[in-house]
This record gives structure tokens, sequence and C-alpha cells, in this order.
């Protein structure tokens, strides 16, 4: 696995990235988005996949 397959995902409310994770980006092209736990926030929130 290379390091560009690798992607931040931030939380949607506060904007802090919370978590990394890896992405096939030649066969999945849009914008991941998951419900994950923001330690900020206290809460689940959505987290979207955010900018290098």
């Amino acid at each position: 696995m290379s390091q560009d397959q690798l992607i931040k995902i931030a939380c949607s409310k506060c904007g802090r990235t919370n978590y990394w994770s890896r992405k096939n980006k030649k066969l999945v092209e849009r914008k991941i988005e998951l419900k994950k736990y923001c330690k900020w926030c206290k809460a689940h929130t959505k987290h979207k996949e955010a900018k290098k």
C-alpha cells in the first residue's frame, strides 16, 4: 500500500481531523462520508474526506 491512498477524515461539525483511512482512488471517485465518533464534539457526527 502506498502513501497516495491515505485520506484524512474530518468532522463536518468542528472540522478537526480525527481519522485516517485508505481509499483506492482509481475505483472510488466520490468523497467518502462516514458517521464516526468525534471526541471533541463528544457525539457521533458525519465525517467527510478532507484535503491532505
